[in-house]
């Protein structure tokens, strides 16, 4: 059996990473140390020799999680958001390699950053997401503090930006309608100004903000990358259904899509690709089908549209992360992780396809345990419906079994690491982890359907889960305990109250269960989502009351464990409180976990630790084994 302490200390590196304008070096938020910090370490050459020091570099040193780190255009600064207590309320910070000093742009904001921002292509200002008027829009500060100048607001959540290399433009994708999102383009000087949106009117219609749209209609797009001479803006859509990518032409004002598969091409990158003879630009982006991806490179020619083969590129059958080339884009970085691996930085040569490890994350007395590997089946839904799972088969059966719920909901279990699984697996349970209707990965239609059923055809996908496994002999009847987070929490909760009898115990970790008020105590831009995926509470009074299992927890005969971070911005823990209580007014047997210094996504590795541990321990009591 896997130690799950052990387990739980693993690193993993996160995919926000960044190479040096000059190739030589890469900056990436590891919490090798049980904290989220910032290093740095050569990137090998070409040969895959490297240079100096080898070891890692740790740039910063005090409390907090740290992430998204980015070099300045000269290499001279790299900038970082840190997250002090869990919240989610972000500082963007810049530190300077020559005076080794890290200097606070935003120092006591009442409002809140996102943690994704860009530097300007002269290095003298950065573009931020800030909810300072209540939702998320986006801002110009420069380098040398003070304030922030709004160049973007359209009344929705703003959640990415990438500044043009001409420096002209801006490309902002914000949050649309349903589960959609629209990349807006903004110029610069225009909109920079005090009141963005009240002098949208009084500029010329050529330099108004726009958003990338197929004729007159706006499209669902993400994350937007320039091309080197600013004249294309590429972008994975899934106006097919399923996500290709994009490619927006400023002087013909048409997309072209570059791919067309079945399964999702996301990511785009732009290559500068000059030495090669008839050809423009090259393109990178990840492909995924299921729960594998891997990395594809596409010439393009005179017409965008290429018809050559795609190359493909592969550290494992898993999940790779954030995709940077060196400028001369002979070499390309990932990050890399499978149900064996934690995420790590992988360096891949482009001519040969040789994949190289950068760091290493796992400890050599893991390294030489058997990981079980889960396969991808596909199990019928109540209605009949194929619903597509990971399952971790144990050697005997039928046996104690543990059904994981993914959170998001617009996220999908895929083949990468994940410790609760692979200690659960190790004790020889059988472990299944849907990714129910309402799930990314498997089309637009796939992650739609939910949309105004939250709770409802979600809750039946899973529990479909829990009765294939006793119907295929994987599962004993009465050993089948339920777990998520997030979302997943919530959907742990509308398991155990609308099929009671199915679970031995059920632990939800940062759930939420009462819509209106989780709602009511959520920050605008999560109230947003809320209304255009379940409807104006008001107006729609019976559909949040029957979502919400915080009304019906008088059904649940199982045990209940509830987990929850006191600065949690996204499902406070008041609901779980309240959860609690009202459970143990009703004679249930219920435990409440609560650390009051996180927040959605535990910073402290004590807390990870503890919070994991009782949670495999509450689980196992009812499951035996």
């Amino acid at each position: 059996m896997l130690n799950l302490t052990q387990l739980l200390r693993v690193p993993q590196v996160d995919p926000l990473f960044d190479i040096s304008p000059d190739n030589t070096k890469i900056a990436f938020a590891w919490n090798k140390t049980g904290e989220w910090q910032i290093y740095e370490t050569r990137l090998p050459s070409p040969s895959g020799r490297r240079v100096g020091d080898e070891g890692e570099v740790q740039l910063t040193h005090t409390s907090g999680g740290k992430f998204n780190p980015r070099y300045s255009p000269n290499g001279q600064q790299l900038a970082y958001v840190l997250d002090v207590d869990g919240s989610e309320s972000y500082h963007l910070i810049v530190y300077d390699f020559e005076s080794n000093q890290h200097t606070d742009l935003t120092p006591n904001i009442p409002h809140v950053l996102q943690p994704n921002f860009c530097w300007s292509p002269n290095g003298q200002r950065l573009t931020v997401l800030s909810n300072e008027h209540g939702h998320f829009s986006a801002y110009v500060i420069s380098i040398n503090g003070g304030e922030a100048k709004l160049i973007l607001d359209t009344g929705h959540p703003a959640w990415q930006v990438e500044w043009s290399p001409d420096g002209k433009r801006i490309a902002v994708c914000c949050e649309m309608h349903g589960q959609d999102y629209g990349i807006y383009v903004v110029d610069v000087e225009s909109c920079h100004s005090e009141d963005a949106s009240a002098s949208e009117e009084s500029l010329p219609r050529e330099e108004r903000p726009f958003a990338i749209a197929q004729g007159d209609m706006p499209i669902n797009a993400h994350a937007p990358k320039w091309a080197p001479d600013g004249k294309q803006l590429l972008f994975h859509s899934d106006s097919n259904d399923w996500f290709d990518i994009g490619s927006y032409n400023f002087d013909s004002k048409i997309i072209t899509w570059l791919t067309n598969s079945e399964g999702d091409s996301q990511f785009p990158i732009f290559l500068s690709d000059k030495s090669k003879t008839n050809s423009l630009y090259q393109i990178a982006y990840t492909q995924s089908k299921g729960t594998v991806n891997w990395i594809e490179t596409l010439r393009l020619r005179s017409a965008p549209l290429s018809e050559e083969t795609p190359k493909k590129y592969q550290v494992g059958k898993g999940i790779h992360g954030g995709i940077k080339f060196t400028s001369d884009s002979k070499r390309m970085v990932t990050t890399f992780s499978s149900p064996s691996q934690p995420s790590d930085l992988w360096m891949i040569d482009v001519d040969s396809g040789e994949a190289i490890q950068l760091t290493n994350s796992m400890p050599e007395e893991l390294s030489r345990e058997e990981f079980i590997m889960p396969e991808e089946i596909f199990y019928e839904g109540m209605d009949g419906t194929q619903i597509p799972a990971l399952l971790f088969r144990p050697s005997k059966t039928p046996a104690p079994a543990v059904v994981m719920i993914h959170g998001g909901p617009n996220w999908h279990y895929s083949m990468e690491w994940n410790v609760a699984m692979a200690h659960f697996a190790s004790r020889g349970y059988t472990v299944l982890a849907p990714n129910y209707r309402g799930s990314t990965g498997y089309g637009r239609a796939w992650q739609y359907v939910a949309r105004f059923d939250m709770g409802g055809v979600d809750t039946r996908d899973v529990a479909a889960g829990a009765q294939y496994l006793i119907r295929e002999g994987l599962a004993m009847k009465n050993k089948i305990a339920v777990t998520g987070r997030s979302h997943g929490g919530y959907l742990t909760m509308t398991c155990l109250t609308e099929f009671p009898d199915l679970w031995c115990a059920g632990s939800a970790v940062v759930p939420f269960m009462n819509w209106f008020k989780s709602h009511g105590d959520s920050r605008e831009d999560l109230q947003h989502w809320n209304i255009e995926n379940m409807g104006d509470p008001k107006e729609n009074y019976s559909r949040w009351y029957n979502a919400s299992p915080y009304f019906f927890l008088d059904r649940i005969n199982a045990p209940v464990q509830l987990i929850c971070g006191g600065n949690d911005p996204r499902c406070p823990s008041s609901d779980s409180i309240d959860a609690r209580d009202k459970l143990v007014s009703l004679g249930k047997d219920v435990e409440l976990l609560l650390y009051d210094d996180e927040g959605h996504g535990f910073l402290k590795l004590e807390n990870v630790l503890d919070a994991e541990s009782r949670r495999v321990e509450f689980l196992q009591r009812y499951l035996g084994g």
